[in-house]
C-alpha cells in the first residue's frame, strides 16, 4: 500500500501494548491474558478488568481468524494508504473474544466469514501484522 516508507507506525514504548509488539518482532502474534480467571484483555492493559488481578501476560495465538465485518474506503485520507483500500475487523480463530483491525489493498470480493492469516512485516524497526485472504 503505497510508499511504505510513509506509513505511520505505531509506538512500540507502550507499557499495555509493549510485550505485542516485541512478540510481532519474532513473528509470533499474542494476547494479554489473565492468569488468575483466563480473561483475555483486548485492549490490552496489566490489570484484569473481570477479576482485577495484575497477574497477567502474554499468550500466543495462531495469526489466523474470519473477518467479523469490513469497510471499503473509497476515498484517500493519508498519502500512504491509495484508495480504495479495505478496512477489516478480524475476529481470531484462537481467541474470538479478541478482534484486531487490518486493511486490504484494493477492494477485494470478499464477505463476513471469511478466512485471514496474519503476516509480519518489518517497516523501520516495527514489525506490523499484516492480514492475506487465506487461499485454503
Amino acid at each position: 500500500m503505497g510508499d511504505i516508507t510513509q506509513i505511520p507506525l505505531p509506538s512500540t514504548a507502550d507499557p499495555d501494548t509493549a510485550g505485542f509488539f516485541e512478540a510481532a518482532s519474532r513473528g509470533e502474534l499474542v494476547v494479554r491474558t489473565c492468569h488468575a480467571c483466563g480473561h483475555v484483555i483486548h485492549l490490552p492493559k496489566a490489570l484484569c478488568d473481570r477479576c482485577h488481578s495484575w497477574d497477567t501476560g502474554w499468550r500466543q495465538v495462531e495469526p489466523r481468524g474470519r473477518i467479523y465485518t469490513y469497510s471499503i474506503v473509497e476515498r484517500q485520507v493519508h498519502p500512504a494508504f491509495p484508495a480504495p483500500f479495505t478496512l477489516i475487523v478480524v475476529e481470531l480463530e484462537d481467541e474470538p473474544s479478541a478482534r484486531l483491525m487490518g486493511c486490504l489493498p484494493g477492494s477485494p470480493d470478499i464477505a463476513v466469514g471469511m478466512t485471514v492469516r496474519g503476516e509480519f512485516e518489518t517497516v523501520e524497526d516495527v514489525a506490523l501484522l499484516r492480514w492475506r485472504l487465506d487461499a485454503d
